[in-house]
């Protein structure tokens, strides 16, 4: 298949600003794009890029005062096949992990992992180790978020997330990788596209979505606490500690969002619509 994604984000400001925007798949899916992201901004200005510590993507350019229009759109080709999955997925003992990994297996600022040590092995200890634990942890903070826009919160940890049980989907994300970090499993944050493909059509608008990576038998697998099932066509941006890693849009100074439009929509090779658009 083949998914048409990107954005239109328009900002104001009293004065110049220097921006950081992570809204790019990642390097390794790039060689899937049929062609090459087109960005462009009104009024047009310079802009460079470069990939982070994290390996993630990254675009950084200056602003003028007053109204400023981003916009990014590519075509990339997806297997349209769900994530794969392997229930039997072994847990590794740390001291068999690689050097890279060690880190997500630490706390974060939002996943605060050595405050949620005990409730973590009360709620999971018992559940065999591997992929039938990681998918305890899944299901519970499923069940146990209620997801809601006007809940988000900036400053939510994971912990505040577990004693709240609301939020949106990156507490989802949080708690589950602080979970399983307690656990002593690496898991890592995600942020991405992910249209709404074999699935029903949400009356919300489309936004990006955070979820779940975790390293069991030696790889790296997709989960989604908020929606919880092996989903299509899922497009990441950004790989990192928690969301502090990957900032889809960083402002240095001040600014008001006049427009967020985000798309991630099926199309045929040449770029035509396939159905309806779809949103998330």
């Amino acid at each position: 298949m083949f998914i048409r994604y990107g954005y239109d984000i328009e900002i104001e400001s009293d004065g110049p600003l220097s921006l950081l925007l992570q809204m790019s798949v990642r390097p390794e899916r790039q060689l899937d794009l049929r062609g090459t992201e087109e960005f462009s901004t009104t009024p047009e200005v310079p802009f460079s890029t470069f990939v982070d510590d994290f390996g993630n993507f990254s675009r950084r350019l200056g602003t003028p005062a007053g109204r400023f229009l981003m916009r990014q759109t590519a075509i990339i080709a997806d297997s349209g096949l769900p994530e794969p999955e392997m229930p039997d997925a072994q847990e590794l003992p740390v001291e068999a992990l690689p050097d890279d990994v060690l880190q997500f297996l630490m706390p974060s600022r939002y996943c605060d992992s050595d405050l949620l040590m005990q409730p973590a092995w009360d709620l999971f200890g018992t559940v065999s180790p591997g992929w039938p634990r990681v998918q305890a942890v899944m299901d519970w903070v499923h069940n146990h978020i209620t997801f809601n826009y006007q809940d988000a919160d900036p400053t939510r940890t994971a912990r505040d997330a577990f004693r709240e049980g609301k939020g949106v989907c990156r507490d989802f994300a949080h708690l589950a990788i602080a979970f399983c970090r307690a656990l002593n499993i690496p898991a890592r944050y995600v942020n991405g596209y992910l249209g709404d493909f074999g699935v029903p059509v949400p009356p919300d608008p489309m936004d990006f979505a955070a979820s779940v990576q975790v390293y069991l038998s030696g790889r790296w697998w997709n989960f989604d606490p908020r929606n919880n099932q092996r989903r299509i066509g899922r497009l990441p941006v950004g790989y990192g500690r928690d969301a502090t890693d990957v900032p889809l849009f960083s402002s240095f100074g001040q600014h008001q969002l006049l427009n967020f439009t985000v798309i991630a929509e099926e199309v045929d090779e040449n770029g035509r619509l396939i159905g309806q658009k779809q949103s998330a």
